[in-house]
């Protein structure tokens, strides 16, 4: 994972940064993280220096690019919100799609953006769960509108 470069950015950035390094770094089978804007727009990520997929070699998460897990991510929470509408079910907190080759985890963070994970398919779903619980109640108070406009600023300044 390349570590993003946090020069320059408020406290809070750096704090959620770290939050984000630290989950991918400290639980076990966990590939890529990404937080996502309620509007679909990539804030956090764990490598952000693969923002497009690679021309060559192995793919590192899906097809190598945070950016396609993020799209992933808005693209699976778009879709359950619809779903929980259609059958008023209520807020969606948690998401997980178990494949053949691996996991994707999306959790909602309470202004309405989303934590995405993308895991081994041997990964301790509630591990994952908990970490993710854990970064969603440190996060979440602290992603105001002049936070998530910092954090997409340094997303586009990192391509």
């Amino acid at each position: 994972m390349t570590a993003p470069s946090t020069f320059g950015l408020s406290t809070q950035a750096r704090n959620l940064h770290w939050l984000l390094s630290n989950l991918v770094e400290e639980v076990p089978g966990v590939h890529s993280v990404t937080v996502v804007s309620s509007d679909g727009l990539m804030l956090l990520s764990s490598d952000p220096g693969h923002h497009r997929a690679k021309a060559a070699g192995p793919p590192d998460g899906p097809k190598g690019s945070s950016a396609d897990l993020a799209t992933i991510v808005s693209g699976i929470g778009s879709l359950t919100v619809g779903a929980a509408k259609l059958m008023d079910g209520g807020g969606v907190k948690q998401t997980m799609v178990a494949m053949d080759e691996g996991s994707v985890f999306v959790m909602s963070i309470s202004d309405g953006s989303l934590l995405g994970v993308h895991a081994t398919p041997d990964c301790d779903m509630s591990v994952v769960a908990y970490h993710m619980a854990l970064f969603v109640g440190r996060a979440g108070h602290v992603l105001t509108p002049e936070l998530r406009s910092e954090l997409r600023t340094s997303m586009e300044s990192a391509l």
